[in-house]
């Protein structure tokens, strides 16, 4: 931001000193004569005095929240910052925040929706790159007085994750615009690429996400080229798409000097290319012998829309204007569909505090969390959405998990299938990921922090030790899964490196006869049981009495051995810690 301090007294010049060197941005310091000269040159002013002075002063100049400069108070000792002005879209709100942080002092919001936790609706759309209706300021009202709101969301993004996540009690999530006309709701927030007409007795807010990508084909130099783009608006809005969501803009190559094309890149949309074999390559609902002889491929607007939207949803096909100078077909890009996800989540180890925040964020927004609950502690669902299905899957082969997962799917449901540490370590989801590529369903992978990593944080051990341990091997014992012939467990011994054994307790006795064919039996070792869970429990010894160790204390599978001289090593300390070697480092030698 831009900002200029304004000291009202010889007093509030002391603060400023120290308020200055806080800020990475550039700080002004003007008078307070001069306020109304510059009062739209900056983004923000922080005045260091009386409330009353700072009113006063700005009084003559205010005009808009969506224009005014953010404005901001502090008292002459720093204990108390206020937001005086343009609290949520001018950042006042957050600017007190940042002062109040940098100074420990209190800060002191008025604004109604930051104090009672609800949505800020004036500044979703920035937020989110949206673009806002109209009724902002009566809707803003409604809101905040809790009237009866309904929710509709036509497309997922974080965005619309964020809003399901932290719905307000007074908000109902609706799946149709035919709820909203129930007569139930005083207002209607709806985050959609459609055009929705007014509902008598409803204020409603809508916000159009950028989510459509149209594709266009052109007669050779077609004139009027602002009319063709007019008339490709109107006509979306008679099919009920609103172009206010249009995302980008798509043809073929050989259009690219085409005066409508210029046009588009002049006013800055973004304008995709795509070659004829590209585009032939893509399966329409209406091709054209006449287009493919006149430019290699059966169709250019639809192929050419499907293609900018990574294969989503074709909304509108092939219209044509009557002065046929132009077609264009509309789709959805495919990551915005409000279709069925699922999203295979890194639990971590067991400690709820330890899932990725953006795992956390991914069970808040869940409809089903289906967790491995003989592994995942209950715990770490808790935080699931009101009306959330969440089931262990513990008593549920792979057919029924399957199968549950891909009714919800179905249903167009985001899907958190739960796993221990990270999934893409002994996590067993290639079984689940080839059941989704067959039945072509959407899924992604949340990573997790690992059991081996909980292991080193809890053994206060550095696994790689310079010049002695600078390997790490994750791997299991051989029980009724057989292992390669050269991943043995004595083979891999020969490294000496660190090695995390995962579910292996059952067998310990062979993992022990086998490591001590390479390391010497007084070889550091670990039984970590239960890794960051409250009955987590760790014992230390010897190879040669690693079997003892887990039968004396009862260890189970979920228990991690860990093998190696990087065990609690202090002894071999690294060179970067040399002040010659770390001098050289920096050197880039």
């Amino acid at each position: 931001m831009k900002i200029a301090i304004v000291a009202i007294t010889e007093e509030s010049k002391r603060l400023v000193k120290v308020i200055s060197p806080l800020f990475d941005t550039p700080i002004a310091c003007i008078e307070r004569k001069d306020v109304g000269l510059y009062f739209h040159d900056y983004d923000a002013f922080v005045f260091i005095g009386a409330m009353g002075i700072c009113v006063r002063t700005i009084a003559p100049f205010v005009e808009s929240k969506y224009t005014d400069p953010a404005v901001v108070c502090i008292d002459t000792t720093g204990r108390h910052v206020i937001s005086v002005l343009s609290g949520h879209v001018g950042g006042a709100n957050a600017l007190t925040h940042q002062l109040a942080d940098l100074l420990h002092a209190v800060p002191v919001i008025t604004t109604q929706s930051d104090n009672t936790g609800l949505w800020a609706l004036d500044l979703l759309a920035e937020k989110y790159g949206w673009v806002p209706s109209e009724q902002m300021n009566a809707a803003i009202f409604a809101f905040v007085n809790r009237k009866p709101t309904a929710l509709l969301l036509d497309i997922r993004d974080e965005g619309t994750d964020e809003l399901e996540r932290t719905i307000p009690e007074h908000v109902t999530r609706v799946n149709s615009f035919d709820e909203i006309k129930s007569g139930t709701f005083t207002l209607a927030v709806i985050v959609s690429f459609r055009h929705y007409d007014p509902v008598p007795g409803v204020l409603m807010l809508q916000y159009f996400p950028k989510v459509m990508n149209v594709g266009i084909g052109l007669a050779h130099q077609a004139p009027h080229v602002e009319s063709i783009i007019l008339s490709v608006e109107r006509m979306m809005l008679e099919k009920g798409l609103d172009y206010r969501s249009i995302r980008d803009y798509a043809t073929i190559d050989v259009k690219e000097d085409e005066p409508v094309v210029k046009h588009l890149q002049e006013r800055g949309d973004t304008v995709h290319f795509f070659t004829a074999e590209e585009l032939s390559s893509v399966v329409v609902p209406t091709p054209s012998a006449v287009v493919r002889q006149h430019v290699g491929t059966p169709s250019v607007s639809e192929a050419s829309a499907l293609l900018a939207s990574s294969q989503g949803m074709l909304l509108l096909p092939k219209q044509k204007d009557d002065s046929k100078m132009f077609t264009f077909a509309v789709a959805i890009n495919r990551q915005y569909l409000r279709t069925g996800h699922v999203e295979i989540v890194g639990a971590g180890p067991g400690d709820p505090d330890l899932v990725s925040v953006r795992g956390r964020k991914m069970l808040e927004c869940a409809d089903l969390i289906l967790y491995a609950g003989s592994l995942v502690p209950r715990a770490l669902t808790e935080c699931h959405k009101v009306g959330a299905v969440v089931r262990s899957s513990a008593d549920m082969d792979l057919e029924e998990q399957c199968a549950l997962m891909k009714e919800h799917y179905d249903q167009g449901h985001f899907i958190v299938r739960l796993h221990t540490g990270d999934p893409c370590i002994f996590g067993a989801i290639q079984e689940q990921m080839a059941f989704f590529d067959k039945h072509h369903m959407h899924y992604h992978i949340t990573p997790g922090i690992s059991s081996f990593l909980a292991a080193a944080a809890e053994l206060r051990s550095q696994f790689t030790i310079p010049e002695r341990c600078q390997t790490i091997i994750l791997t299991r014992g051989e029980g009724r899964t057989p292992m390669p012939e050269r991943e043995k467990l004595h083979l891999l011994a020969r490294s000496q490196s660190t090695m995390c054994i995962f579910l292996s307790a059952a067998i310990v006795d062979d993992v022990q006869r086998e490591l001590l064919q390479e390391y010497p039996e007084t070889t550091p070792v670990a039984a970590c049981y239960h890794l960051s869970w409250p009955d987590q429990r760790i014992y230390r010894g010897q190879l040669k009495d690693l079997a003892q160790i887990v039968h004396d204390n009862h260890l189970t599978l979920t228990t991690m051995l860990v093998v190696g001289e990087a065990i609690d090593n202090r002894e071999h300390l690294s060179k970067l810690y040399d002040k010659h070697f770390t001098h050289l480092f920096r050197e880039g030698k």
